[in-house]
Formats: C-alpha cells, sequence, structure tokens
C-alpha cells in the first residue's frame, strides 16, 4: 500500500467516515435480520414460553407466528431500538479499527497473510465489544422478556430501553429471587453494591473470548476469499468487487464465523440473562457451562444454532456489501 494512503488512514477525517460507514452497514443489517434476532436470543436464553419451538427451522417460524399474532409486528422489533443505539457505534468502532489494524499489521499486498486478517479481525471485534457491551445487555434483557416472565403477565408492556436500564441497575438480593436460593457470595454481594456498572457488563469475558474467534474468522474469511475470487484493477493493490461477489464472501464469511463461536455465543447469553433468573450474584462461567450441560449435553451448546445460521449469513453478507458501498461513495 502506497504511503500516502498509510498517512490518509490516521487523519481525523478518514477515521470519521472510516466509522460512519461501518455504523450504517451495521443499522442497515441489523435491521433486515431483526425478526430473527429476536427468536434467537429467546432460544438461546431458554425463555420457558418458546422452548417448543428450538432446534428446527419449522420451530422457527412457529415462534415468530406467535410473536406476531400476540404482540404484532412490535412484538418482532422488541429491543430493535437498542439494537441499533448498540449496534452503530458497535460497526462503526469495529470497521473503523480494522481499517487502522489493517494498514498497520498489511501495509503491503505481500504482508497479507491470514494469521494477519485473523489478529485484525480480533482486535478490532475486541474494541468495539469493549466500549459497546452495556448496551447489548441491555439489548438482551428487552428481547428476552414476554408475557408470562412479566410481574404482571395479565397486563403485559413491552419494556422501554429506559425500563430495562433501570432493572438491571436495581437488580439485587431480594429482585427475583429464586425459590430455593443458595447464599450469594460475599465478594460478589458487596462488588454489585459497591459497583453497580458491573451489573452491565454480565456475561462480559465470555463474550470477550467469543469475539476472537468470531471476529477473527469473518474478517479472515472475508480477507482470503476476497485474495482468491476478486481481481486486481490493473497497477493497483486494490481489488476489482461488485455488489453480488461482496454479498457472497460476506454470506459465506458469517456462516464460518458463527459456526466457530456459537458455543461461546450460548454460554454468553445465559449469563446476560443471569440478572433476572439470580440477580444476587454473578453467574460464572463454569457453573453456566455445567447448567447448560446438565440440562442437554453437547447439543445445548448449539440450541439455535439453525437460526443463527439464518440470521447471520444475510446480516453478514449485507453489513460486508454495504460497508463496500459505503466507502465507495465517502471516497476510502
Amino acid at each position: 500500500m502506497p504511503s500516502h494512503v498509510s498517512k490518509d488512514r490516521q487523519s481525523l477525517h478518514y477515521i470519521v467516515r472510516s466509522g460512519f460507514a461501518g455504523g450504517i452497514a451495521g443499522c442497515v443489517a441489523k435491521t433486515v435480520v431483526a425478526p430473527l434476532d429476536r427468536v434467537k436470543i429467546l432460544f438461546q436464553a431458554s425463555n420457558p414460553d418458546y422452548q417448543k419451538y428450538a432446534g428446527t427451522w419449522s420451530g422457527t417460524l412457529r415462534a415468530i407466528s406467535q410473536i406476531y399474532r400476540e404482540n404484532g409486528i412490535r412484538g418482532l422489533l422488541q429491543g430493535h431500538s437498542a439494537t441499533l443505539l448498540r449496534i452503530f457505534p458497535y460497526a462503526a468502532i469495529k470497521f473503523m479499527a480494522y481499517d487502522q489494524i489493517e494498514a498497520l499489521l498489511m501495509p503491503t499486498r505481500e504482508s497479507q497473510t491470514n494469521f494477519r486478517r485473523f489478529a485484525a479481525g480480533a482486535l478490532s471485534g475486541m474494541t468495539s465489544v469493549f466500549f459497546t457491551y452495556p448496551l447489548e445487555l441491555i439489548r438482551v434483557r428487552m428481547a428476552y422478556s414476554t408475557r408470562s416472565s412479566s410481574h404482571s403477565p395479565d397486563v403485559y408492556h413491552r419494556p422501554s430501553f429506559l425500563s430495562a436500564m433501570r432493572n438491571i441497575y436495581r437488580e439485587g438480593p431480594s429482585a427475583g429471587a429464586p425459590a430455593h436460593p443458595s447464599p450469594p457470595a460475599p465478594f460478589q454481594s458487596s462488588i454489585f453494591t459497591r459497583f453497580p456498572i458491573l451489573k452491565f457488563y454480565r456475561g462480559f469475558t465470555v463474550t470477550v473470548v467469543g469475539i476472537i474467534p468470531y471476529a477473527g474468522t469473518s474478517f479472515l474469511a472475508w480477507g482470503f476469499l476476497r485474495s482468491k475470487v476478486l481481481p486486481y484493477s490493473p497497477g493497483t493493490d486494490l481489488k476489482r468487487a461488485t455488489p453480488i461477489a461482496d454479498l457472497s464472501i460476506g454470506a459465506v464469511s458469517g456462516a464460518l464465523a458463527q459456526t466457530v463461536s456459537y458455543p461461546f455465543e450460548v454460554v454468553r447469553r445465559r449469563m446476560q440473562v443471569g440478572g433476572l433468573t439470580r440477580p444476587d450474584r454473578w453467574l460464572r462461567w463454569g457453573e453456566t457451562v455445567r447448567a447448560i450441560w446438565t440440562t442437554r449435553g453437547w447439543r445445548g451448546f448449539y440450541v439455535g444454532l439453525s437460526i443463527g445460521i439464518l440470521k447471520v449469513v444475510p446480516m453478514t453478507a449485507v453489513s460486508y456489501a454495504v460497508w463496500q458501498w459505503g466507502r465507495l461513495i465517502l471516497g476510502l
């Protein structure tokens, strides 16, 4: 890559445009798959109203039908406001960080290796997760809420972004404790009391670990397939792509990344809704993994994978394609 391009990538003007293109790409992609995202969260978190549908493609459609019958189109988009509020900065930071890290690790065509592609993707994913995780937790809580999980099932009110945020902040030993509670660990109780902000980071560690294979594999597959499939423009280091090519490569990248990282995502969802099932304490990796294994065995770590693939393939395809379109429009 020519040196003037590398310097241009460090400019504030470039960084802002790169982030804007990534943020728009993320919002468009998430909107396309919003109903599937709601159902996937209900499956992963073992919501009792929808467990009977989990595990089959037809079950996914029946779950969507039930949500629509009970709450209409707003039910299918429940939690989407929090999704958009989160996904714009998340995607903006992810793609912007990838642009910067790619320029640092792979400044020339010869320096582009699969390890560096994976590393650049993993680092960009970790950076975006760190800054936007509380918004992700709020989104999951909004999507998890159903009529039967409400304190007043006969008068069900869809949770708003602010109400979900307040509920998370107020969670404690007295908030919906289980029928047979175990004494909360003193350290866990005191740390939530002293640092209530940590309630917004339930499941953060497993998310960070899970984003490494997900974002790393996604950007690795994206860069590798583009390098093998797309021709270079004459006399440049730039690939000559079409929207169909970007959509196809993005779809393959998303499918691979989702399959590799899915068990981490299931554990993460369980830990994220832990404030509803065990508000008095921080659920640990080990006990969450054991609970999943005891209940459903190894298949429990892949519950909802079919809907995950159904969601991630179009989402990733649209995300990469719109990102490339945005870069083209903004002259990046």
